[in-house]
């Protein structure tokens, strides 16, 4: 007999949780836009400091504790790495956007990064095919 468990959410500080809230909400109104309107939008966070890494996970986290299980829509990576953008530069720091792609099978995907380590890019399926990165904002 299997018994399904429901996946516990983790505990996020209610600072980040707000933070997080506002950025997923911000990611899912432009999701419909072109992705160069998405681009040019966060090009304009490019004079803010770089957020350390142990920040950027933990909002990452936080965007991720955030996710409605009621939302109809789509919420994979592009809109979970642009929001946690988003929530980087609402806290003052600058994080980059990147999207990359990996081949056999062929794949997309989308992460954030900082200079010292990358969030959302790990997604454990295949590490001997890592993802290249194919556009990097800002």
């Amino acid at each position: 007999m299997t018994v399904m468990v429901p996946t516990a959410r983790p505990t996020v500080p209610r600072r980040d949780r707000l933070v997080a809230s506002v950025a997923l909400a911000l990611s899912l109104a432009v999701s419909p836009l072109p992705l160069r309107w998405k681009v040019a939008a966060v090009r304009r966070l490019r004079g803010l400091p770089y957020a350390r890494l142990a920040r950027l996970e933990a909002l990452h986290l936080a965007v991720q504790a955030v996710i409605p299980s009621w939302w109809p829509g789509r919420i994979a990576c592009a809109e979970i790495s642009l929001a946690t953008v988003i929530a980087t530069a609402l806290t003052g720091c600058q994080a980059r956007w990147v999207h990359g792609a990996r081949f056999m099978p062929h794949a997309a995907h989308a992460w954030a990064e900082v200079p010292e380590g990358a969030v959302g890019r790990d997604i454990g399926d295949a590490v001997d095919r890592p993802w290249m990165p194919v556009l990097t904002v800002p």
